[in-house]
């Protein structure tokens, strides 16, 4: 597999009065900055024929994001965040692409904490076109997701956290959540009638409604039911299955299971009587409306879990119509 040293690239031949041991000196200076810079890389990061990082633009017409290679120059991590960031916002050399960042944003600050990155940026923000601001959170979130101790991100304008249209956080977000932007054109609100499964008024049962949204096409259909599911029933009558202070940490799908990652907040459940309601209204809801035939619940990534020292979370679930009232009951 090649790799192409682009630091390398820079260092000219010897001019006069530099000795070829200078000359060495430099080679083998930039090597190690190369090599370091790569490992802060996580592997998913590269691809065949890379030897680096990549920065996200978009197109001139603003329609879908366009990726440039990226070399290092620092190799510590909160050097090369800001270097990213700073690359960004720069306009590219290519008349192909242009920054996602408009004038009038820009970032006030960002905080890593136990892999998780949150960045503040300024009220201009909230002015963006919603065009723009999605182009914007996925260039972002793909780019410095690339970087070992970043798992996921979440964006604040000045210091509060950031909504969709109907007021709801965005929450942490993560690679898996723009994956189509990695080279597919911008769809931005799609329409969709989703299943839900949520508590009957004894909390021990679980009453299915039909409910129509309009959603960014950057998120999964997976992670839009769980974000439903924390908002909770519109119909009276219904319970909510999970507390609404809970955190969506990831959702991910491979090999036909969903993989769902959420807060402590799970844990504290009120609303229902019997655990299996809170559990099943997720796998029921995301088997019904997404492409998994399993889903694995995890809490801040540990899934050997009895929840609520009732139900054994360690492996995928399948859908479960037991606790499912049925019309008429």
């Amino acid at each position: 597999m090649e790799t192409k040293n682009t630091l390398m690239d820079e260092v000219h031949p010897p001019r006069r009065g530099m000795n070829y041991g200078m000359f060495l000196g430099m080679c083998l200076i930039a090597a190690i900055l190369f090599l370091a810079g790569c490992s802060l890389i996580k592997e998913s990061g590269k691809e065949p024929g890379k030897g680096g990082a990549f920065v996200y633009y978009m197109n001139m017409e603003g329609t879908s994001l366009v990726k440039a290679g990226y070399t290092m120059k620092n190799t510590t991590e909160e050097n090369v965040i800001e270097d990213m960031l700073h690359e960004m916002r720069k306009e590219p050399e290519s008349i192909e692409s242009k920054s996602v960042f408009p004038v009038g944003v820009y970032i006030r600050e960002w905080v890593l904490t136990d892999e998780i990155l949150d960045i503040h940026f300024s009220n201009g923000y909230g002015r963006m076109k919603p065009e723009e601001e999605v182009l914007l959170r996925a260039a972002v979130v793909l780019t410095l997701s690339q970087l070992k101790g970043i798992e996921y991100i979440d964006f604040f304008i000045e210091d509060e956290p950031l909504t969709d249209s109907m007021g709801n956080a965005i929450g942490y977000m993560g690679a898996e959540d723009f994956l189509q932007y990695k080279g597919s054109s911008l769809h931005l609100y799609e329409p969709k009638k989703l299943k839900l499964y949520f508590a009957n008024e004894n909390g021990n049962r679980l009453i299915s409604e039909e409910v129509s949204v309009r959603y960014n096409s950057n998120m999964s259909i997976e992670r839009l039911i769980v974000e439903q599911l924390i908002k909770g029933p519109s119909i009276n009558g219904l319970c909510p299955v999970i507390p609404p202070e809970t955190k969506v940490i990831g959702v991910s799908v491979k090999d036909t299971v969903c993989y769902v990652n959420l807060d402590e907040g799970f844990l504290s459940n009120p609303c229902v009587a019997d655990p299996g309601v809170a559990v099943y209204a997720i796998v029921n809801s995301i088997v019904d409306g997404g492409a998994s035939s399993q889903v694995q619940i995890s809490v801040n990534g540990e899934s050997n879990i009895k929840y609520m020292g009732v139900i054994d979370l360690s492996k995928p679930l399948s859908r479960d119509q037991n606790l499912v009232e049925e019309s008429g009951e």
